[in-house]
């Protein structure tokens, strides 16, 4: 296993490998824990949780190297996560990373937990920005953060996560007009492109068309990823870092599987809202590496 990684600054691909088993780990047993939760997107979008936060952001830290939470996000990189109900996976990071005791994802939904179904800035959960889960409002809140950072002169990246059925909001696109209009190249916006939604196929419930080429219609410059290959998500979060500074926003287009590591969860949207019963968790944890111990 793994040494304590509350006071790590930066890892290795293999590392990050390691910690992104543990972490769907944490997400199945979160949710069958209470049999409610939302694993599919959680376990898609893993492995880039995982890079931002062990290797990709700079984030604040005390003279031990242990990481502080800062609400005003002021000297660091900020994330977001618009679409809120992947919320497991964001709290496995969170609390993986050392923003809070790993013990506490056993509270995940329960009455009176700082860990609720949909983040929420009302529990003074460290790591936790905005209140998230009314989809399409999460790359607005970005916006602002990052126009505050370069009105402050302050040159760390901000970075959110939508979902590709959150595409469908009009508010996304209103936020997608803004932010390169203020040429807010300090943002990396990040859809994760699984192609399922809560109704479905997201090409049939409503098709997105080509999301990339709409982006570049409104003034971003568009990267993509396979959002499941760590060193794919290592590299491309590295070019999109690269690529700020000049003028132009970045928006990557992450393609995932929803479900990534449990195999009878993978190429369905039916995991998308949906706990494992008994059996389902001891077949997948099966096929997950425990790497950091079970909280």
């Amino acid at each position: 296993m793994l040494t304590s990684l509350q006071k790590v600054k930066r890892m290795k691909t293999d590392e990050l490998k390691k910690v992104a088993s543990q972490v769907r780990r944490d997400i199945v047993r979160m949710v069958h824990g209470v049999a409610s939760g939302h694993p599919g997107g959680s376990l898609g979008c893993t492995d880039l949780l995982v890079s931002l936060y062990f290797q990709t952001m700079n984030l604040k830290t005390d003279d031990s190297d242990s990481v502080v939470f800062d609400m005003s996000g002021t000297g660091e990189d900020m994330f977001f996560l618009s679409n809120g109900h992947i919320s497991p996976v964001l709290y496995s990071v969170l609390a993986r990373r050392g923003y809070f005791p790993v013990s506490e994802l056993a509270t995940f939904r329960k009455l009176d937990s700082r860990l609720q179904g949909h983040p929420a800035t009302a529990e003074h959960l460290p790591g936790i920005r905005i209140a998230s889960g009314s989809l399409g409002q999460g790359l607005s809140a970005a916006a602002g953060a990052a126009y505050g950072k370069k009105i402050r002169k302050d040159n760390h990246r901000v970075y959110c996560l939508m979902g590709d059925g959150e595409q469908q909001e009009g508010q996304i696109w209103e936020a997608a007009a803004f932010i390169p209009h203020r040429k807010l190249d300090n943002l990396i916006a990040i859809i994760d492109f699984n192609g399922q939604q809560i109704d479905g196929p997201t090409d049939v419930v409503l098709n997105n068309r080509d999301l990339g080429a709409k982006y570049e219609a409104f003034g971003w410059k568009v990267l993509h990823m396979d959002g499941n290959d760590m060193d794919d998500v290592v590299t491309t979060l590295a070019k999109a870092h690269a690529a700020g500074g000049k003028g132009v926003p970045v928006c990557i287009i992450m393609k995932t599987e929803m479900g990534q590591g449990v195999d009878f969860m993978m190429h369905t949207h039916k995991w998308h809202g949906t706990a494992p019963n008994n059996e389902q968790l001891t077949a997948a944890l099966a096929q997950l590496d425990e790497t950091l111990g079970d909280y």
